[in-house]
C-alpha cells in the first residue's frame, strides 16, 4: 500500500522499531528520497486520540507495516465553470 495525501495511518512497531508506542499519522506527502527497498519517508502530522494534529513529523517506515485507518477522500471530478462577465468600470468621482 502506497499512502496518499490525506490518508490516516496506524503506525506500529511492524512499520519501524522506533514505534514502541503506536501512533496515528495523517499523511501530507510521500517524500521522494532514496531509501531501501520497501521503505519510505512520510511527511505528515501525528494525531491525538481525538484526531487533532499535535506534531508535524517526517517518519521512515516500512510500507508493509502500515495500516490505513481512513482513506483520503476521492478527488472531486472537474466541473465546467461558466464564463465570467467582465467588470463594468465607471469613472471615479473625486470630492
Amino acid at each position: 500500500m502506497l499512502p496518499r495525501s490525506g490518508d490516516v495511518l496506524h503506525v506500529t512497531r511492524a512499520a519501524s522499531v522506533q514505534f514502541l508506542r503506536p501512533i496515528m499519522f495523517r499523511v501530507i506527502r510521500v517524500l521522494d528520497q532514496p531509501t531501501y527497498d520497501g521503505w519510505l519517508w512520510l511527511e505528515g502530522y501525528e494525531l491525538n486520540a481525538a484526531g487533532d494534529a499535535v506534531n508535524r513529523r517526517s517518519i521512515f517506515v516500512q510500507r508493509e507495516g502500515l495500516v490505513r485507518i481512513k482513506a483520503a477522500p476521492e478527488p472531486r471530478p472537474h466541473t465546467v465553470r461558466t464564463q465570467r462577465r467582465p467588470v463594468t468600470r465607471t469613472p471615479v468621482r473625486v470630492g
